[in-house]
């Protein structure tokens, strides 16, 4: 098995075409940065109902021009199969919709007049959010599970190497034991819950149907650059650090002793390369967390950010959390066992927690 820099030098030698679904999101904007970084060539789907173009214009800033030549995106939605088909080419002599030019010349050899198919599917898009699926789960279902299935029916129609799809820590519902294991899961949670769960099963019988390769990803708890700290389903990590910039107050749901594995947006990145680009038959069409096997209480990470923060701002030296009711559908304690994507893919998470907060409040200064 490669190592993520061994597998870098080999992608940077012989370049592979990758569509990235929900490009503007704060995973796939990350994963094209990562991507175009390696002269890659990408075709980015996103209809920005959560992403941004301010995460795209970021990339855009971050990269050389004949990298970002490389770039073409399609302004669509997940829930069209349409879309979704038109996604799965490279078309390297087009604009598309705002202006953007795409690559001139592609290395690849030609086929079906002028359009190149993707080798590999980095399928991030999805509406997130325990609790806005408890507020509107039509619509999660909508985009998570027939998105998704768009996606799949895409992917084999256009004879895509493998899809990699952002699985979700979610899946563990109810089952208590810690550290989670892939091969035991108990009753989802949530709305949310049910469709990542659901696109594991829908992901399976692409397999056995027809042969479509896939690898899904558990998440856990992901955090990074260019994720977004406005409206009411942000993430903890980015809300609390514009909460505590703004002095403003911080919530916490529960009594602080909530606890998750946070895992730093670099550790996704790798896991994605790795997943897609793999060798090793057992890790096909297997499911592995993506997480850094550490346990962090919301208590600890409220110090963790007051601590780094109050160096700079002197308001937050003696500023106390807010405590609120427990959230419906949230798990009490989640924590990964990593030891299977260590084993089957060479994954080996390269920032815990401190680590990743550190970059990520450097990227939050360069924005102020």
């Amino acid at each position: 098995m490669r190592s993520i820099e061994s597998l870098k030098q080999d992608l940077l030698l012989l370049p592979k075409t990758w569509l990235v679904t929900g490009v503007a999101g704060f995973i796939g904007s990350n994963l094209l940065e990562a991507l175009l970084k390696l002269n890659q060539y990408v075709v980015g789907l996103d209809n920005f109902s959560t992403g941004h173009k301010r995460n795209l214009d970021e990339v855009k800033s971050l990269v050389t021009p004949a990298q970002w030549g490389n770039f073409h995106f399609i302004n669509g939605d997940i829930r069209n199969l349409h879309d979704c088909g038109r996604a799965m080419y490279f078309s390297p002599a087009s604009l598309d919709e705002d202006g953007w030019s795409n690559a001139e010349n592609y290395r690849h050899s030609a086929s079906l007049s002028g359009r190149w198919p993707v080798d590999f599917v980095l399928h991030q898009a999805a509406l997130g959010s325990v609790p806005r699926s408890i507020k509107d789960p039509i619509a999660t279902n909508e985009n998570n599970i027939s998105g998704f299935l768009n996606i799949l029916v895409a992917a084999r129609d256009a004879s895509v190497k493998r899809v990699v799809y952002a699985a979700s820590s979610s899946t563990y519902g109810d089952h208590p034991d810690l550290p989670k294991v892939e091969s035991k899961i108990g009753r989802p949670l949530s709305p949310y819950a049910v469709t990542k769960l659901v696109n594991e099963l829908y992901a399976n019988i692409f397999f056995e149907t027809y042969g479509l390769q896939s690898i899904g990803l558990r998440y856990f708890n992901v955090f990074g650059r260019r994720q977004d700290p406005d409206g009411a389903y942000a993430a903890v990590i980015p809300k609390w650090i514009s909460a505590m910039i703004s002095n403003k107050p911080v919530y916490i749901n529960g009594d602080g002793e909530t606890s998750r594995d946070f895992c730093f947006v670099e550790n996704a990145i790798q896991a994605n390369l790795l997943a897609a680009m793999t060798v090793n038959t057992e890790a096909i069409n297997q499911v592995f967390n993506v997480a850094v096997g550490e346990r962090t209480s919301l208590n600890q990470l409220f110090s963790h950010l007051r601590d780094r923060l109050s160096v700079r701002f002197d308001h937050l030296r003696e500023v106390q959390p807010i405590y609120k009711d427990f959230r419906a559908g949230d798990v009490r304690h989640s924590l990964a066992d990593i030891e299977k994507a260590r084993r089957l893919l060479c994954y080996e998470p390269t920032h815990n927690i401190s680590a990743g907060i550190v970059e990520v409040l450097a990227w939050h200064f360069t924005k102020r």
